[in-house]
């Protein structure tokens, strides 16, 4: 449980700092919000299940499992809504190109995180 408890609250804090600065400029828009909450959600969600899983023995894990696949989820759709916008501006003013191989890499460590909270919760403890 080690692996995606410590990956859930490295990304649990540096999602939702990374995409505030990532979107900045949109800030001011009520229009842009959900493009940039939905990351404190999933930071929020992972560090919550990082919470429940304190402790000895299997207590929370659901809730650790349920976060990755709720981040693998939005992933899944930020991802491809970005490969599917490539030829667009990116609000950060990096390459387009650059964020959709960033968000990929977020995908598969994301889906790796889920399938190692849920082969972890299978074990005895």
């Amino acid at each position: 449980m080690h692996f995606s408890r410590r990956l859930a609250i490295a990304a649990g804090l540096a999602l939702p700092i990374v995409e505030t600065v990532r979107r900045w400029p949109q800030l001011g828009d009520p229009a842009s919000w959900p493009f940039w909450l939905d990351d404190w959600v999933i930071g929020g969600f992972l560090l919550y299940g990082v919470w429940r899983t304190r402790g000895v023995g299997p207590r929370g894990v659901g809730t650790l499992a349920a976060a990755w696949a709720f981040a693998c989820g939005m992933a899944y759709t930020s991802f491809f809504s970005q490969l599917a916008a490539i030829d667009q501006a990116d609000p950060s003013g990096i390459s387009s190109a650059i964020v959709v191989v960033i968000k990929g890499v977020m995908l598969v460590i994301a889906i790796a995180a889920l399938v190692a909270t849920l082969r972890e919760s299978g074990q005895p403890s």
